[in-house]
């Protein structure tokens, strides 16, 4: 199955477009603020200037008219007005600066009244007939006394000037600071959305081989980012599914050979009734009733294993007493064990009531005296052992040799695996008891580990929850002893 690598990665283009039009909101927000926060800035500079030099201008002609007491000398000699406002308003400069035209201090932006109101001197004010010029007014006194009153131009009216002065220049810088962002913005966009393109477009490959059953595809993990660990989990995933394959395949392969033994001792067995090398006698129908037996039994434990695996099995939880149940599996089977020269050992404390289902757990104790039974060496010993610990019902199931090698311990519960490596059927067994028992504390809510035996075999951990009735009366003073009749056992408490 071929898959074609796409050309451009869309969430790369709507990664692009997105930081690109956030940028260029941002930036038009930005140009528009400080353009507004310039303007408004600079008429508050320039009303803040005008009051302070039209006041300084207005305290020194009162000092001017003491000297005089009048203004003749301004209205007979015009130069002298403009020479005093430029030295008072633009102290060491020939001229006042004329950057453009205009500029803050200019003798054409004051008018000079007497005490009568009536003009003294003043060159007509800067302005035009749809913008008609509109004067400040500000006293000149001397000693209390009103001697005449200055006249200067609005500030804002000065910004017909000022504009080309400064707001324009501060809006054309700002303006190429914005095309120096929006140009930044650009290309962030453009290698961010490259970047992450590239890498969806490689997940996304990867998830259509792997959807199409190639297990071996792999990504790289450079990084602590949310992608990089998006790329562990996929790596994971296809480990898992790999290694599911691998386990089907092999399942199935031993199936197949587990089903393949028994028939072809039956073909063999028919075939040698039908060519009469053996008699059709008792002991020939046992010896294919053994066969079909053993069939019958591997059938029922494969389905057992696929009703596990489909969470159906079939299991009736009601509130019981574990040790009781134990108790009452390990009394009937100790001369069964005794005949294979197994001596069994038990110390059980109870009650300890748990939810569980009676003929379930009974198939757990058997599955694992079966498996005690045809793999301990005689003279061997079955240790069996059941406390309280945090709220659990603990089983110890522990036997003597022989014992496991470490590297084997957690395959036990592998289904139809035997630690024979050429999986000998000497001792019997289909190689699922342990997994059937695996299954069984699963439905349980229960868990079991494998280890190594002190009596040199192996140990069988078993952990389940106890019961909410246990767990009250464990947490009162000293409860009451229960005894439960032999009648009564795996009923309802």
């Amino acid at each position: 199955m071929r898959f074609h690598r796409p050309a451009i990665s869309r969430l790369g283009v709507k990664l692009f477009a997105i930081i690109l039009v956030v940028n260029v909101a941002i930036s038009g927000l930005v140009f528009v603020g400080v353009s507004r926060s310039l303007d408004q800035g600079f008429i508050d500079y320039l009303e803040n200037t005008q009051i302070n030099r039209a006041q300084t201008l207005a305290d020194t002609l009162g000092e001017r008219w003491s000297r005089r007491e009048s203004w003749q000398w301004l209205r007979e000699d015009a130069r002298a007005w403009e020479d005093l406002v430029q030295q008072l308003l633009w102290p060491g400069y020939s001229e006042p600066p004329q950057s453009v035209e205009g500029s803050l201090g200019d003798a054409r932006d004051f008018v000079l009244h007497d005490a009568g109101n009536l003009p003294v001197i003043g060159l007509a004010p800067r302005g035009d007939k749809d913008d008609p010029v509109v004067l400040n007014w500000l006293p000149i006194e001397y000693e209390g006394e009103r001697v005449g009153t200055l006249g200067y131009r609005a500030p804002y009216q000065l910004m017909a000037d000022m504009d080309r002065l400064f707001l324009s220049r501060q809006q054309r810088n700002l303006a190429v600071i914005i095309a120096s962002l929006v140009l930044a913005s650009l290309l962030l966009a453009g290698g961010l959305g490259w970047w992450l393109g590239r890498r969806m477009r490689s997940m996304t490959i990867a998830a259509r081989r792997l959807s199409g059953g190639d297990y071996s595809m792999r990504l790289s993990e450079r990084g602590q980012d949310e992608l990089s660990r998006l790329a562990r989990d996929f790596n994971g995933l296809a480990v898992t599914l790999e290694a599911n394959r691998a386990a089907r395949q092999r399942w199935v392969a031993d199936i197949a050979h587990e089903l393949r033994t028994p028939l072809a001792v039956l073909r063999g067995e028919i075939e040698a009734l039908q060519d009469g090398i053996r008699p059709l006698n008792e002991d020939s129908l046992h010896s294919l009733s053994q066969e079909v037996g053993q069939l019958e039994w591997l059938i029922r434990d494969l389905r057992l294993l696929a009703q596990s695996d489909a969470g159906s099995l079939d299991v009736h939880l009601e509130t019981i007493d574990l040790a009781a149940v134990l108790k009452e599996r390990l009394e009937e089977s100790q001369g069964w064990l005794e005949s294979a020269n197994i001596t069994l050992e038990t110390a059980i404390a109870g009650p300890a009531f748990v939810q569980g289902d009676p003929k379930r757990l009974r198939q757990l104790w058997n599955n694992l005296l079966t498996n005690t039974r045809a793999y301990t060496d005689a003279p061997g010993r079955l240790k069996v052992s059941l406390s309280l610990v945090d709220n659990q019902a603990r089983v110890i199931w522990e036997d003597s040799a022989p014992g496991v090698d470490s590297a084997e311990l957690p395959r036990l519960t592998e289904r139809l695996y035997r630690v024979d490596a050429s999986r000998n059927r000497r001792r019997g067994g289909s190689g699922l008891g342990l997994s059937i028992a695996a299954a069984l504390v699963q439905a349980h809510n229960g868990h079991w580990q494998a280890s190594h035996s002190p009596l040199g075999g192996v140990r069988w951990t078993l952990t389940l929850p106890l019961a909410e009735r246990l767990i009250t009366d464990l947490a009162l003073t000293k409860p009451e002893p229960v005894t439960l009749s032999p009648a009564k056992h795996g009923t309802k408490i």
